[in-house]
């Protein structure tokens, strides 16, 4: 069963060919199989058994849905009720969260089961997942090889069939590269789309939650449970939120995409080019159109969202002081001398690190220099998008430069780290939603993802040119060895 879609299980599920129950168990049995990934931080199976029961139960009285069943992995960003919530960080590594997350509220309210809570780059801040308090977390296709960050727990959980599909979030690319890098489908949706409240906060006008699975068709699956208005978040947008299954299958005859001839020069892998102009070949095959377009401002996102990100971040970490709750320094003198050993016992080498650059951007002196430039950056970047999109419906090029690199390759030099993220930190500095999909292998034998960009609001468009790529093509479909 575990071969099997999230789509191809909700069917089994309903028509009672297996019970929620024995899938969750079954998930649970190779959670523990294969432990030596470290793609979770927790996982409590008496209480994810409860949740199928439950589950198993509405089945029975003919009131289930497409995901009353599912297990799924949350990413342990996510505040669930009663389960350790850490964040990947020591300072977090005793908190249970008293609350669930709005994210977490839509899948109980589906009748979804919480399969345990993925490992993930300590406060979502990494490329590689190696970040972690709780150790790196392997890629199922190359166990010495990074699975990409922040969101690697989920990206290797559904990877290796750990999980049918999970949840992620997405501040710089921490869905899509990792989605990349493991050969999965995953969504970073519109800015605003799916709530943030109960979601422990990295950069505020940044940070998406989205789904990570094998297909587009699980993706809007579970893009329908978590999108829409929450009035508990300042940022979320009051906008109908459509059926994404319902256009999957529209045509895409006559589709115009445009590649952004900024994405296909210095620094890209020739083989990861290969692969993705293999993938734009398939899409005019299915009819598409392709133009160029010119994204000139995108050589300064990577500058400009470490401006930013950090500043959010320097700003949001402040309350993890060892008073309220989480980590506490065990000695110290006085209320300042236990701030200062808390956050310096607590937070990792990378959190501190861009707290301290976060700091500096908006200390006096240096706000309208640093910080200010940047927000002036930014606007230049989104509207480069908006012209580009004058002359194309979806934008595409590689999700990452690379396939995943070894780990601890790039540990000792953060700025090649960030450089992981090139082709995708655009997008969260504009707002728009991005997607990551399966194109093909290099000759390393690791996945290369092609990502998608659209207009605002228009998932339901990615989520299509996706599906019809996939139909056309089995590269969704490959397995890492080993995990047959």
């Amino acid at each position: 069963m575990f071969k099997l879609t999230v789509a191809e299980l909700s069917a089994a599920l309903l028509a009672k060919k297996v019970s929620s129950v024995e899938l969750t168990r079954a998930f649970h049995d190779r959670i523990s199989k294969y432990k030596d990934l470290n793609a979770y931080i927790t996982v409590d199976p008496e209480r994810s058994l409860a949740q199928a029961k439950t589950a198993d139960t509405r089945i029975a009285k003919g009131a289930g849905g497409p995901l009353t069943g599912i297990p799924i992995a949350q990413k342990d960003i996510f505040c669930a009720d009663g389960w350790r919530t850490t964040c990947g960080s020591k300072i977090l590594s005793n908190f249970i969260a008293p609350y669930d997350a709005t994210v977490i509220e839509k899948f109980n309210a589906s009748g979804a089961v919480l399969l345990g809570k993925t490992n993930m780059d300590e406060f979502a801040m990494g490329s590689s997942n190696e970040t972690s308090f709780y150790g790196p977390v392997k890629n199922p296709w190359d166990l010495t090889a990074v699975p990409g960050g922040s969101s690697g727990g989920s990206a290797a959980a559904c990877a290796a069939r750990l999980a049918p599909a999970a949840t992620g979030t997405d501040t710089g690319g921490s869905i899509r590269q990792p989605a990349a890098l493991t050969n999965l489908t995953g969504l970073k949706p519109s800015y605003g789309r799916v709530s943030r409240y109960g979601m422990i906060a990295f950069a505020s006008s940044l940070d998406q939650g989205g789904p990570m699975a094998r297909t587009a068709e699980d993706a809007a699956l579970l893009l329908n449970v978590m999108a829409g208005f929450d009035p508990r978040d300042s940022t979320s947008v009051e906008a109908p939120v459509p059926d994404y299954t319902k256009a999957l299958d529209h045509d895409i005859e006559g589709l115009r995409i445009g590649l952004p001839r900024e994405y296909f020069g210095a620094g890209l892998s020739p083989e990861v080019a290969g692969v993705v102009e293999a993938a734009i070949a398939a899409y005019r095959k299915l009819g598409a159109q392709v133009v160029e377009v010119s994204l000139p401002n995108s050589s300064l996102a990577i500058p400009c969202y470490y401006v930013l990100a950090p500043a959010e971040a320097s700003s949001n970490l402040s309350r993890f002081d060892g008073v309220r709750y989480g980590y506490r320094a065990p000695e110290y003198g006085d209320l300042l001398d236990m701030y200062c050993k808390t956050r310096a016992q607590g937070f990792g080498a990378e959190v501190k690190r861009r707290i301290m650059i976060g700091t500096y951007a908006l200390s006096a002196g240096y706000y309208d220099a640093y910080y200010l430039k940047a927000q002036k950056l930014r606007r230049l970047i989104s509207e480069d998008f908006k012209q580009a999109f004058e002359s194309c419906d979806v934008i595409m090029g590689p999700t990452s430069p690379t396939t995943a690199f070894k780990l601890g390759e790039k540990s000792d030099d953060p700025v090649a780290m960030y450089l992981s993220d090139i082709y995708t930190i655009s997008v969260n500095l504009a707002g728009l939603p991005g997607m990551s999909i399966p194109a093909g292998f290099a000759a390393d034998g690791l996945p290369v993802g092609l990502q998608l960009i659209g207009q605002y609001f228009d998932e339901a468009r990615l989520l299509n040119v996706a599906h019809k790529y996939q139909q056309a093509t089995d590269w969704h479909k490959r397995m890492p060895k080993g995990f047959e």
